[in-house]
């Protein structure tokens, strides 16, 4: 980078940038969609800094690139809706919510918040990816019977924070004192 090209693009950005995020802020719902228009518009007058006009022409020519810049990010976001829509609608085919069958969902995902991460991740990876307890010590690279110990401690603080009232104090839905793939 030569001294001259550096200088040339820092006066560009210093008397253009306000300019140029206030027509962005404009133009997006969103403030950081407007910091990455405004980015993106710069990237391109680097790489393309000796075809950027000088004095009031520049900031025309950046308004341009920012228009651009714009219609890119909106056909991208219509394009991830439409890929986001379509992976929804397969999912609710393909894959059971879990936390539908669940009584209390709000109160039990409230719950696993409040756990650490270490037993929620323990919690989780049995009730809701049906691992069995030697399954998830290959996955955390336990041993199965440290696995078991901590899971039963893991459910035991966790019935303590749900608390459901429809089932007696401590209850989880969904939890059993035995799960059925835990022997395994």
């Amino acid at each position: 980078m030569t001294g001259d090209r550096a200088a040339t693009f820092a006066a560009l950005y210093d008397e253009h940038f306000t300019a140029l995020l206030g027509y962005a802020l404009r133009r997006v719902a969103v403030a950081d969609d407007a910091a990455d228009v405004v980015s993106e518009t710069f990237l391109v007058a680097w790489r393309r800094l000796s075809d950027v006009p000088d004095g009031a022409e520049g900031r025309l020519w950046l308004y341009g690139v920012a228009r651009r810049v714009l219609a890119n990010h909106r056909r991208g976001e219509g394009r991830r809706d439409r890929l986001g829509d379509a992976l929804r609608q397969r999912l609710a085919q393909t894959t059971p919510d879990h936390a539908d069958e669940v009584v209390g969902t709000e109160r039990v995902r409230a719950a696993l918040r409040m756990l650490s991460p270490e037993d929620r991740e323990l919690v989780t990876l049995t009730a809701w990816e049906g691992l069995d307890p030697r399954e998830v010590a290959r996955v955390l690279g336990l041993r199965p019977g440290a696995v078991r110990t901590r899971l039963s401690r893991a459910r035991g603080r966790l019935r303590t924070l749900v608390g459901d009232e429809d089932d007696g104090p401590g209850h989880v839905p969904g939890d059993s004192p035995t799960p059925a793939r835990e022997g395994r």
